[in-house]
């Protein structure tokens, strides 16, 4: 199945209705964006099925993941912002100092405008949708652009929200890289983009030319920390259930592993054991292990296979897109796998000997978009690094918790939602003076005759 490009056309007349629409003021009443987002969960719930049928055609993701890692998180977005929206959107007033007795101080949100949302194939529900609901609940009108890597997925959510809204509201457009660049031609009030740094440079200098906003969710090589006193049942576990979550094309999957050297030896029989565990002797054969998302993205991933020794793992089907999950040992630092994302089941492992010699390869690489440590030493190996999120003793979960930021740091993106941060990505913070006309204190105006004490209040 193949998308057909949205017309360049076809975009300009969306984005203009868009606008016209936000302008009309049609998007700012509170019980007007509520009610939006309850016909936008009628609308998940309605389409459940569909989606995740969609899902497993594009992906083989199988609906029980598909629940998990996309619906269940979209629809918890939903109800947060439906109970807690008119909180959010209350004025805050703020103390106002005595040099600008009598006037009163608050904060107001308002919607930036005209949003531009383009996501990612890898989590195509969660990742276009979920900042949808930001868009709305803010009172801003929404241009979405799915991926073409997934046009099943990408079709039944035009289909969705074609039925939901009407698209000067809220509008979807279709295709290629061409379709994207058209897209940032035009001139958007924020742009909302999940994908790669090298694609997130391309989105930040399109905005740069209209001085437009952006959050950019990106990516990067999370490590993965196992020290010499971390339960290493345990974190065998979380780590092979973290890497095989959508055959890790994940953008915080667990990207290398980083070993003590004390416990390297014991822990990889434990890692390939739960893998096993997870996935049975032949992961081809269970309904919960992804597929990779197209020939060129398989055969990357399989080259990685001689950038070191294969410990297990290395079996491919290219006719079903079905990589085993690999470990590879003796990876060089500057080899491909160490130094591209790599966004599937591959695992390259570093050895090290202390907190020190792991914090300075941490270090010496971009930041990345998660970092995970197993073991009794999280805090100073958090003090001592950067990433956009972490987890001490686990992995992926930080995404799951609605009440923490999601974001990343330099090459791994800017900006965070979920929860109120989503409202507020799309919104403006205004600072409100009020001065009453009662009375009007002289200490302001030329020629400053009372300067002397007002240089004291200052």
């Amino acid at each position: 199945m193949a998308l057909e490009n949205t017309a360049q056309e076809r975009i300009r007349e969306i984005r203009e209705k868009q606008d016209r629409y936000f302008r009309s003021g049609a998007t700012l009443e509170l019980k007007t964006r509520k009610q939006h987002l309850k016909e936008f969960k009628a609308a998940v719930l309605k389409w459940e099925k569909p989606l995740c049928d969609a899902l497993w055609k594009d992906l083989h993701k199988s609906y029980e993941e598909a629940y998990l890692t996309e619906i269940s998180i979209l629809l918890g977005e939903i109800d947060t912002h439906i109970r807690k929206l008119d909180r959010w959107a209350r004025p805050e007033r703020k103390r106002t100092p005595l040099k600008l007795f009598p006037s009163s101080s608050k904060v107001i949100s308002e919607p930036l405008g005209n949003a531009l949302i383009i996501a990612p194939w890898n989590y195509p529900v969660q990742l276009l949708l979920n900042p949808l609901v930001g868009a709305i609940s803010a009172g801003c009108t929404a241009t979405l652009k799915p991926s073409p890597y997934v046009p099943t997925v990408s079709k039944v959510i035009e289909e969705m929200i074609s039925s939901t809204f009407e698209e000067d509201y809220i509008g979807v457009v279709q295709g290629n890289r061409v379709v994207n660049g058209q897209l940032l031609e035009e001139r958007w009030d924020i742009i909302f983009f999940t994908g790669s740094p090298s694609l997130g440079r391309l989105v930040m200098t399109a905005a740069a030319k209209n001085l437009t906003p952006v959050v950019l969710e990106l990516g990067g090589k999370s490590p993965c920390i196992v020290d010499k006193d971390a339960n290493l049942e345990v974190a065998a576990k979380r780590i092979a259930w973290g890497k095989s979550l959508n055959a890790g094309q994940t953008c915080i999957a667990p990207d290398y592993l980083m070993l003590h050297e004390d416990i390297k030896d014991k822990f990889l029989p434990l890692l390939k054991a739960e893998f096993t565990n997870l996935l049975g002797e032949n992961p081809a054969e269970t309904d919960h292990f992804v597929r990779i998302v197209n020939d060129k993205a398989f055969d990357r991933i399989e080259s990685y296979f001689g950038n070191g020794d294969i410990v297990f793992g290395g079996r491919t089907d290219k006719s079903q897109r079905f990589i085993t999950p690999t470990v590879l040992d003796n990876v060089s630092p500057d080899s491909p796998v160490m130094q591209e994302e790599i966004f599937g089941p591959v695992f390259p492992v570093v050895e090290f000997s202390t907190t020190d010699q792991a914090v300075a390869f941490i270090t010496s690489r971009e930041k990345p978009l998660a970092l995970y440590y197993f073991g009794g030493n999280g805090n100073e190996i958090l003090k001592r690094t950067s990433s956009g999120g972490a987890c001490i003793n686990d992995t992926i979960m930080h995404i799951a918790n609605e009440n923490v930021p999601f974001g990343g740091v330099g090459m791994s993106g800017m900006g965070s939602y979920h929860n109120k941060l989503s409202f507020d990505a799309f919104s403006h913070r205004r600072a409100v003076i009020t001065t009453p006309v009662w009375i009007d204190v002289p200490f302001r105006y030329m020629p400053y005759k009372f300067f002397k004490i007002v240089k004291k209040l200052l």
